[in-house]
């Protein structure tokens, strides 16, 4: 008991003279700090040259630390540029796919209006709402109606060459039957022979040509018009090319192009004038001329 008393009396005093020296070099060296004088500026400089450089390694984890900071936010600010670019690229992307959509039925806008018909055809273009076809009938709908003057059985073509003709009216809208559906009949003649033919919609990219007059005189790539026999269709208008298929008949690759048919052009055709009264330059039958003999009486 006596000596731990005795241990902790000494002690005390100790730590007491310790602080003191503590407290008495740190006013030192405040004061030292704070001098303005040559020769202390002298002693700083030579202390912080002697002692600062080798505290490099005491730094180094605050430095790691704030490169480590740095690098994060450098690496934010590049997931952030990364991102609006990801959001850039996808709004050109829908931008360039409207343009391509632009530029495509911009380019079968003027190929239809390049389409050489006779003057006296005028026509109404319609954009094609949908395809109402399916496995056993060919059609599509147009946004064009009895408001706008479409009659049934009127002809439609694309930029290229003719698709089919008008079967159905509506107020806004038509009914579009193709020349690939099987109920599709229409009269036709190849160039340059002038055979005269009937062009069958079978379900196939490729319609058939039946009752060739003489189908020896045909060839692959003649050029297939409408004959405007029936007074169905104009005269005149392209239909396609002579193709031989796999099945060894005469068939005819359309011109139109039925993959990408997103604008047809009605035609207005009129029905030809039939005419039943007898010209002026028609003589009369036999019986109503009157009798020679009846005539030389009477002078």
């Amino acid at each position: 008991m006596a000596r731990d008393r005795h241990h902790i009396d000494f002690a005390r005093p100790v730590r007491r003279i310790l602080i003191a020296a503590l407290c008495l070099v740190l006013a030192a060296i405040f004061l030292v700090w704070r001098i303005d004088s040559p020769r202390v500026e002298r002693f700083r400089a030579a202390f912080i040259d002697r002692f600062v450089p080798t505290f490099d390694w005491a730094m180094l984890p605050a430095t790691k630390m704030l490169q480590m900071v740095e690098g994060f936010q450098s690496y934010s600010r590049i997931y952030d540029q990364n991102q609006e670019l990801r959001r850039e690229l996808q709004q050109m992307r829908s931008w360039k796919e409207a343009a391509v959509q632009l530029e495509q039925q911009n380019a079968k806008l003027l190929a239809q209006n390049n389409v050489r018909l006779d003057p006296k055809l005028t026509s109404v273009s319609g954009v094609v709402l949908a395809d109402s076809g399916s496995p056993f009938r060919q059609s599509v709908l147009l946004n064009v109606g009895s408001r706008d003057g479409i009659v049934d059985g009127w002809a439609t073509m694309d930029g290229l060459g003719l698709a089919g003709r008008i079967s159905g009216v509506g107020k806004s809208t038509s009914r579009v039957v193709l020349l690939t559906d099987p109920s599709s009949l229409m009269p036709v003649t190849i160039q340059p022979s002038g055979q005269k033919a009937l062009l069958t919609g079978d379900n196939t990219p490729l319609p058939l040509l039946d009752f060739l007059e003489s189908p020896e005189q045909v060839r692959p790539g003649d050029r297939v018009v409408s004959s405007g026999d029936g007074g169905v269709f104009p005269s005149g208008l392209l239909v396609g090319q002579v193709a031989q298929g796999s099945d060894r008949r005469l068939r005819v690759r359309l011109a139109a192009d039925y993959e990408r048919l997103d604008f047809l052009r009605v035609l207005r055709s009129h029905p030809v004038e039939q005419l039943q009264d007898a010209g002026v330059l028609i003589p009369p039958p036999v019986n109503e001329q009157p009798p020679a003999d009846a005539e030389s009486k009477g002078e």
